[in-house]
């Protein structure tokens, strides 16, 4: 017996699924079919909320967080405390912070973190942007909430060195996440413990030593 041959929207409705994370060949045509009978006006929803996502966010002009426009809400909130930037390595990493109800600071997101081995240098993220804005603005402490594994640590060590000729205090979440974790898995008590508890880079390095 043949295979039944899809019609070719279909077919390529399906392989466009199939690049979303998680989703594989039997989700992606489940989906598809869910679609398809749906009513044409919950489909046209779902498009049109994909459009907007596409050309309507775009990052922070001064964080990089997720925003309709030139700053984020976040960034907008006169309620936040801007002497305290948490600087995170992505948008999802900021939004698990921020729903442990602890940070009164602002954040600054880099947009990944440095490795060398794939080909992302310290000038392919938003580390000049964060130095500048420690420079220019009444900036007291950095928190670095990178996340606990090699390229995380690689990442804040240059970001601490960097810092070090400003007059700014830098400090990190403390071990209470495992190593080689990522921030995007930690439920919120572990998060909180991890604000909680931070230390200074200067003081947990000359412990180390």
């Amino acid at each position: 017996m043949s295979e039944v041959q899809l019609t070719a929207p279909l077919q390529n409705l399906i392989e466009q699924l199939k690049e979303l994370p998680g989703v594989g060949a039997r989700s992606a045509e489940r989906i598809a079919f869910h679609l398809l009978k749906t009513d044409a006006e919950a489909a046209f929803a779902l498009a049109q909320a994909v459009r907007d996502i596409k050309e309507k966010i775009r990052p922070c002009t001064r964080c990089y967080h997720l925003a309709d426009g030139d700053l984020c809400q976040i960034c907008q909130d006169p309620r936040r405390d801007p002497s305290q930037i948490v600087v995170v390595e992505q948008p999802k990493d900021l939004i698990n912070l921020e729903a442990t109800g602890i940070v009164r600071g602002v954040y600054h997101v880099l947009m990944g973190h440095i490795a060398p081995l794939e080909g992302i240098e310290p000038s392919d993220l938003t580390i000049a942007s964060l130095v500048e804005r420690c420079r220019d603005e009444a900036v007291r402490e950095v928190i670095l909430a990178t996340n606990p594994n090699m390229d995380g640590d690689v990442t804040s060590l240059h970001i601490t060195e960097l810092l070090k000729p400003l007059d700014v205090r830098v400090t990190r979440l403390a071990r209470g996440l495992a190593p080689g974790s990522q921030l995007e898995y930690a439920n919120r008590s572990m998060l909180e413990e991890a604000l909680k508890h931070r230390q200074a880079v200067a003081d947990d390095q000359d412990g180390e030593s």
